[in-house]
């Protein structure tokens, strides 16, 4: 039986811009981006007085699903993403064990499907050896290399291996960019300056700025050579953006929020808990990554959620691991900005939906627009609330932003024109969809009218 639904009175995010109308959607599809008030459904939603979003296309999570669930799972994930208005995510192949191979593809497509409550799709990682995997590799988004901060099969740093990588496969690329020589002598020469009394404030001097700009110059030269998209993840340093405002039209970039919201001075309240890969730098970078979102040097917002417990946080440094959970409160801070006056609406729902669905070339995802799926967060802008780690739905239960208030939130998230998350309760029988892509697309410099619909 098919089904109809309208959402009607909402100011809708379109993508020439928001505008007041009403949604009608079959099957999980939009229909009609202007539909009269008149029109009938089988379930109509009143959100007058909401702003209507696109879903978040979170293009850079760690789930640790299978092998570290201790700390997060596909299911404690996905309901973080439910209330956080992510609809779509995709995840990092540094599971245990890792996600090198077509087999381990399917087998993590096949967790989605059992426990994702929201959209789902899984990268293939890169090793020194598994060429003949990256270049038959499918139902994945793409090829993901650790050129620095892994360890074992995932690390990818010699540069014949690398050469292979970039001419031989199709798939899109992203990389982690620092270079792990340079981490390694400024380990050594810190550990030496510090008589082995380390303070989690190194972390940002060992991982320094200098490492990620060797890798992200070494890296985009690859792109260029060979003609392949190449992804920048989490930017953290405003020297980076030197290399990536060259013109170009096969790189593209993103920005998480702890690298534009934390800075070195923030060690001293929270420690670990701001702990990454790349590390937190200065204040001067984050005013330098703010610009660079803002003048479109930087392509898209992920978040690069990581979870760990605050058990193992609290182990001292270097021993506390990097990486902390953000999926539920990134639109969130986000729209806290757009209240302060930072940016758009508009501008957000190209940085957090259409942007990360064409850099990875999803059909369906990312627009308020005819063909696409019904993926979409209602938020109420002038709602005023406190993040609590109590509230979190990430296994974990902390969030590094507990006690800061933030106006406008997510307060009702649909996947596929069924809702998710409604004014804190997830639906938690749901299950959400394998993201389908199209590399015929062309990628994020290919699709400039905006990806592709369902037909």
């Amino acid at each position: 039986m098919s089904h109809t639904l309208l959402i009607r009175g909402a100011d809708v995010i379109l993508p020439t811009g928001p505008a007041r109308c009403n949604i009608l959607i079959r099957d999980g599809i939009i229909v009609d981006t202007d539909a009269a008030a008149t029109t009938t459904a089988d379930e109509v939603i009143d959100a007058d007085g909401l702003v209507l979003m696109p879903g978040v296309v979170d293009p850079h999570v760690h789930f640790r699903d299978p092998g570290l669930t201790h700390k997060e799972d596909l299911f404690t994930a996905s309901m973080a993403c439910a209330a956080g208005g992510v609809t779509s995510f995709l995840e990092m192949p540094n599971t245990i064990p890792n996600a090198i191979s077509q087999a381990r593809i399917l087998e993590k497509l096949e967790l989605g499907r059992l426990k994702s409550i929201v959209n789902y799709g899984f990268y293939i990682g890169a090793t020194p050896d598994n060429i003949d995997e990256l270049k038959h590799a499918h139902r994945t988004p793409g090829i993901k290399i650790f050129i620095g901060s892994s360890t074992g099969d995932l690390l990818v740093d010699d540069q014949e291996a690398l050469e292979r990588i970039f001419g031989q496969t199709t798939l899109p690329i992203c990389a982690h960019c620092e270079d792990e020589t340079t981490v390694r002598a400024n380990r050594a020469r810190i550990g030496a300056e510090n008589g082995g009394n380390w303070r989690v404030h190194d972390h940002s001097r060992v991982l320094d700025v200098r490492a990620a700009m060797i890798t992200t110059e070494r890296a985009t030269a690859l792109s260029e050579k060979y003609r392949h998209p190449f992804h920048v993840l989490h930017v953290s340093t405003a020297a980076e953006l030197e290399i990536l405002r060259r013109p170009s039209t096969v790189v593209t970039s993103e920005i998480c929020p702890h690298h534009l919201f934390f800075n070195t001075d923030d060690y001293d309240r929270l420690g670990s808990l701001i702990q990454m890969n790349p590390s937190i730098k200065s204040r001067e970078d984050n005013e330098g990554l703010w610009a660079g979102l803002l003048d479109g040097t930087i392509t898209l917002v992920a978040t690069d959620h990581a979870p760990h417990t605050l058990a193992e946080k609290a182990a001292p440094y270097p021993k506390s691991p990097s990486g902390l959970p953000s999926v539920e409160n990134s639109l969130a801070l986000m729209l806290n900005e757009v209240n302060q006056g930072r940016f758009t609406l508009t501008q957000l729902a190209h940085w957090m939906s259409d942007a990360p669905a064409r850099v990875w070339n999803m059909l369906g995802k990312g627009r308020i627009a005819a063909g696409f799926d019904a993926d979409l967060v209602l938020v109420d802008m002038n709602l005023e609330r406190t993040i609590e780690n109590e509230r979190q739905f990430t296994k974990v239960k902390w969030s590094p932003w507990a006690g800061t208030t933030l106006k406008g939130w997510p307060v009702r998230t649909l996947v596929r024109g069924t809702t998710v998350y409604q004014d804190g309760q997830v639906n938690t029988g749901h299950r959400g969809h394998e993201i389908q892509y199209d590399l015929a697309l062309g990628g994020y410099y290919g699709t400039s009218n905006g990806g592709a619909g369902r037909s």
